[in-house]
């Protein structure tokens, strides 16, 4: 029986009508556009994404094929995600000083976890930058749209070895190389400190926005959003150099 029904599923998605696919699917770009913009500046506006992201819905609904075996919301995620961020990067609203803040906050960590074996804390990284602690929670803020596109593309001060997880790799070197960034970065994932593994893991993996998230880890969203800016950021200094 259910054989069956996954066979009646799989016929109705392999026929589905392009119109029927975009408007059965139009609150999964709401949804990433809302996921996404958590992480933006307010100069970024979510009208902006969510049409961008309705053009990645009609190219998904457009080119899938049922037979590749991935259902369309899966296939869909992607494209729409990617539309958005095409959208973000055409804007060009991150500043190089906010580029550079946030491979000075990298080093920083990198040098106080180097010389004392121990994760850099926030009063830590804070004093090494010369800010106040106040001060450093407004450059995380300020780094994170930076955040966003870090796996998408070189910032343009230089390379960045987590361009190299942008896409599928070309060759066998390539594929080597990307195979084994992913490795170290599996690991240093599970090397974060606890609050800040968790946030990605619900963030990342159950789709939980900042505000549900402060909500589980019992503080505020602005603290989740500071969490998950130091997670990414700290991952960056061990791992992207």
């Amino acid at each position: 029986m259910s054989a069956m029904r996954d066979l009646a599923l799989y016929s109705r998605s392999a026929e589905e009508p392009v119109e029927a696919r975009v408007l059965r699917h139009a609150a999964q770009v709401r949804r990433i556009a809302y996921h996404l913009l958590a992480r933006l500046p307010a100069s970024v506006q979510v009208d902006d994404l969510i049409q961008a992201g309705m053009v990645g819905l009609l190219e998904a609904a457009r080119r899938y094929d049922a037979a590749q075996g991935a259902s369309f919301a899966t296939f869909a995620e992607a494209r729409i995600r990617g539309a958005m961020l095409d959208e973000i990067r055409r804007g060009d609203w991150v500043p190089r000083s906010v580029h550079r803040q946030a491979r000075a906050i990298g080093a920083a960590i990198r040098a106080i976890e180097r010389d004392t074996g121990h994760e850099a804390q926030d009063a830590d990284i804070a004093r090494a930058l010369g800010m106040t602690l106040a001060e450093y929670f407004d450059a995380l803020a300020d780094t994170r749209g930076q955040q966003l596109l870090s796996l998408e593309a070189d910032d343009g001060d230089g390379a960045d070895a987590f361009a190299t997880l942008a896409s599928p790799a070309a060759g066998p070197e390539e594929r080597v190389t990307r195979e084994d960034l992913l490795t170290r970065v599996a690991a240093s994932i599970d090397a974060l400190p606890e609050r800040e593994r968790l946030v990605l893991a619900l963030y990342y993996d159950e789709g939980l926005n900042l505000k549900e998230i402060g909500a589980v880890l019992g503080v505020s969203e602005s603290r989740a959003c500071q969490l998950h800016a130091q997670a990414i950021t700290r991952l960056r200094a061990r791992v992207g150099g």
